[in-house]
């Protein structure tokens, strides 16, 4: 029966101290910060129905210190890797430009590509991540085709409270971050500051380098060192029970190596001798909620978001001479506006405006001068979150949406326009929040400033009239907990897109011989699967929590291309054990099988399938103290030999060791 849930006391303080500060982490979340506040948020961070959540808990709990890792084992979620040694997600085959990520729902995505490295953004001062899909609120804004991911920050409870945390590990890394926050009632503060480093990762048992001139031939993995650090401060005011006002500011510095492609590829660009000296980040933004009377609630967010990134290209390992630095700078600026409405009996009602203005300047080369790109996007959108019924709930919205190119480089200008929809509809099984739903949406997403305008190295003709992709989505689930001690999820989906770019070779003597590479609209392709997951209780010390998910991608335009870079099956499951008050046990396994992956630099000529693997980490918790956490553990206990993508091994065996202490 779907229902009822035994929860069995541990007795003392330090066995308590999971539940507790798990429980204090998810008061500790910056609501204001939220889009789509769930109301079936459970202790274990498992997904009430299409929503998904990651909480600080767990994040530390699984040493997850960027963002890519902390959603890595959410059902739908995959893992990619590129050759710029960026850390990337899939949802429900859905890439990191169809699916944009968001800071306390302000947009975070680069404005050049629409991509951003998640494996530059850490963990260390969120209190969340929530994962929508299907059924994202069109309150997020444009370019949600296939969902959205939402990070969201810290608010202080108590007069002053914090933590710190150290850690080293495997390839000399070395982390280092602390929170700081009070709330005086009437006003908060929240400061963090946090620094990752490593120099290197330990190549797996049996790796070895394919090419002709190998440049990895020891243990450890060369040019893989990593920087990032990252200071975060916000202030709010709260002069009443139901309005806030809050301003934040974000500084982010990085610096990378991108380890040089290892397989097989006699393609002329596989192989990259590449540093990124800079990769930084500024954020400013201001955020509110204001109830203007006992039906109407105003909010807002303004933001200023500042990219800027450097690349060396060098001649050869050594890494000694290199073409001049490659540098670029993006800025994003914008604000929405939304006002919400309680007058009408069992409706909530949602009216939003969203501008946002994107700049892209590449910096003067030798004889390139500088290129500026200017775009404003601006969107409209309607939803309301009807009560049908006791237990009958719909929500329906519309959006319409535009962007227009106000400066480009040379070439010619353009504007489209797109409209977006979402209807869901759950019924309550029970009143804990046991559900069944039906969601159906059509979601869009504009080309970005590269797919419209980039040349690609003179290799490439622009296409500024790019029509925006489009996908059609159905999703049925149910979730709850339909047994003792057992809360569960599934999921089937169904999703079809329209107008997907890609790259097409055109005739044209533009780019110095008789074919030219050009984005368009040509692409059909329609993904199907399904999603389960389960937390279970199955003793005072034991606990499960497993989740898999199935994805078949088709390529309906030409079933003959192969779409690449997310796997048919994956598989993921964690077995806690936690024999005395002061001690955590865990033991996980991470699997897929059904990868295949574009042989490096061979866009799609050259496919193949990766085999399949399973990976297995175990991680333990010593808690000497309530307040204090020893966490050590091994990742891919096995030393496997797998890959994501063509030439770019992953972690073998791998150690860390943190301490934690909360005040």
């Amino acid at each position: 029966m779907w229902g009822a849930l035994a929860i069995v006391p541990m007795g003392t303080a330090w066995a308590q101290v999971a539940t507790a500060g798990a429980a204090e982490a998810a008061s500790q979340t910056f609501t204001l910060g939220t889009v789509e506040v769930s109301a079936r948020r459970e202790a274990e961070e498992l997904g009430a129905g299409d929503m998904q959540r990651v909480g600080s808990a767990e994040m530390e709990r699984s040493n997850a210190s960027t963002v890519a890792d902390a959603v890595r084992n959410l059902p739908g979620v995959s893992l990619s890797r590129n050759n710029r040694n960026e850390e990337m997600i899939s949802l429900r085959g859905f890439d990191s430009r169809q699916v944009p990520i968001f800071v306390d729902g302000v947009p975070l995505y680069v404005p050049y590509d629409g991509y951003v490295d998640l494996g530059r953004f850490t963990t260390f001062d969120l209190a969340e991540i929530n994962v929508a899909k299907a059924g994202a609120s069109l309150l997020y804004g444009p370019n949600t085709l296939g969902g959205a991911v939402n990070l969201v920050t810290r608010k202080p409870v108590k007069p002053f409270e914090g933590d710190v945390r150290l850690g080293v590990g495997s390839g000399g890394e070395r982390r280092a971050s602390f929170n700081l926050g009070g709330n005086q009632g009437s006003w908060y503060y929240q400061l963090g500051a946090s620094y990752l480093d490593a120099d290197s990762f330990p190549l797996p048992r049996g790796f070895r380098d394919y090419k002709k001139q190998p440049t990895d031939t020891g243990s450890k993995r060369e040019n893989a060192d990593r920087t990032d650090k990252r200071l975060s401060f916000k202030l709010g005011l709260t002069p009443n029970a139901t309005d806030e006002y809050a301003i934040g500011y974000v500084r982010q510095e990085g610096e990378k190596g991108n380890p040089v492609y290892t397989g097989q590829s006699t393609q002329k660009n596989a192989v990259r001798y590449w540093r990124w000296p800079y990769w930084d980040k500024d954020s400013l933004y201001f955020l509110s909620t204001t109830r203007l009377n006992g039906s109407n609630v105003l909010k807002t967010r303004l933001y200023h978001d500042t990219y800027k990134n450097g690349l060396d290209m060098y001649k050869d390992a050594s890494y000694t001479a290199h073409d001049p630095t490659s540098s670029y700078k993006d800025v994003s600026k914008g604000a929405s506006v939304e006002w919400v409405n309680y007058a009408f009996s069992g409706h909530e009602l949602h009216a939003a405006f969203h501008y946002k203005q994107d700049e892209h300047t590449d910096a003067a080369s030798g004889k390139d001068p500088q290129k500026h790109y200017r775009d404003v996007t601006t969107s409209l959108v309607l939803e309301d979150h009807i009560a049908l019924a006791e237990r009958w709930r719909l929500t329906l919205g519309l959006s319409h949406d535009q962007r227009d190119a106000k400066q480009v480089y040379q070439w010619p200008t353009g504007s489209t326009g797109a409209t977006n929809g979402l209807a869901r509809l759950s019924y309550a099984l029970t009143a804990q929040g046991d559900e069944v739903y039906l969601i159906a949406s059509h979601k869009t997403r504009f080309a970005t400033i590269k797919d419209r305008y980039s040349a690609r190295m003179g290799t490439a003709l622009a296409n500024p009239d790019l029509k925006p992709e489009v996908a059609n989505h159905l999703e049925l689930g149910l979730s709850g907990k339909p047994w003792q001690g057992g809360k569960g999820q599934a999921a089937v989906f169904y999703s079809r897109v329209q107008n997907q770019i890609q790259t097409m070779v055109v005739d044209s003597t533009a780019c110095g011989g008789k074919t030219c590479n050009q984005a368009q609209n040509v692409g059909r392709t329609r993904n199907v699967g399904l999603e389960l997951s389960l937390a279970q209780q199955l003793s005072a010390q034991w606990t499960l929590h497993a989740g898999y998910t199935y994805l078949s991608r088709t390529n309906l335009s030409d079933r003959s291309i192969t779409l690449t870079d997310t796997p048919r099956q994956r598989l993921t499951a964690a077995l806690q054990w936690n024999p005395q008050a002061q001690w955590q046990l865990r033991a996980e396994l991470e699997a897929e099988q059904g990868r295949k992956v574009p042989l490096s630099a061979s866009g799609q000529a050259q496919v193949y399938q990766m085999a399949g693997y399973g990976v297995a980490n175990l991680r333990a918790r010593y808690l000497p103290r309530p307040d204090t956490t020893l966490d050590f553990g091994v990742a891919n206990l096995g030393d496997k030999w797998y890959q994501l993508a063509d030439g770019l091994p992953m972690p073998g065996r791998s150690w860390y060791v943190n301490l934690g202490y909360r005040f």
